[in-house]
């Protein structure tokens, strides 16, 4: 058998490193499959507890908040998903959910409708697959479909929101 070169890295620690690709930042599509899967709504409401960020609270303040009127056309956006595995090249929802702002009516008025589209595919494309499909469902205001059991009564528990999605 030829022996080794030392200055590799062994097999072993190639299947730590594979193992672990993507490790770190949960997409808010798992921590949302979490919440589907989780069996009553205080298993629920704890998740969501545990994973709370900004970003988080801005996307389903956006997906369950009826005051907040996306200014995008309805329906799945013309764009091309990033089929990069979850960790590798692409952007996370939780860093760009500070610019979703531009896409509210009222939001950023210096844009017009063709720079919010394109921008908001751009955004699209930037996601994994999986957050891009979140973030369409937050524009739709149909996340709850998708995954079952995140329901605006459970956001606003969660997070000790009253009707207007604010903490009294």
């Amino acid at each position: 058998m030829a022996e080794r070169n030392p200055n590799l890295i062994s097999p072993k620690a190639m299947e730590a490193i594979a193992a672990t690709a993507g490790a770190g930042k949960e997409l808010f599509s798992e921590i949302f499959t979490k919440i589907n899967n989780a069996k009553d709504k205080p298993k629920k409401v704890e998740v969501l507890r545990q994973y709370d960020t900004p970003g988080m609270r801005m996307v389903l303040k956006g997906a369950f908040d009826p005051k907040i009127e996306w200014d995008l056309p309805p329906g799945i956006p013309p764009y091309i998903a990033n089929e990069a595995p979850a960790g590798t090249e692409h952007t996370y929802l939780e860093i760009e959910a500070k610019r979703l702002y531009n896409f509210v009516k009222g939001g950023n008025n210096q844009l017009n409708k063709i720079r919010k589209e394109t921008l908001f595919i751009q955004m699209l494309e930037g996601l994994h697959a999986e957050e891009a499909k979140v973030l369409i469902d937050m524009k739709n205001k149909t996340l709850n479909k998708t995954y079952k059991g995140l329901t605006s009564e459970m956001v606003k528990e969660a997070f000790g929101w009253n009707a207007d999605f604010v903490k009294p």
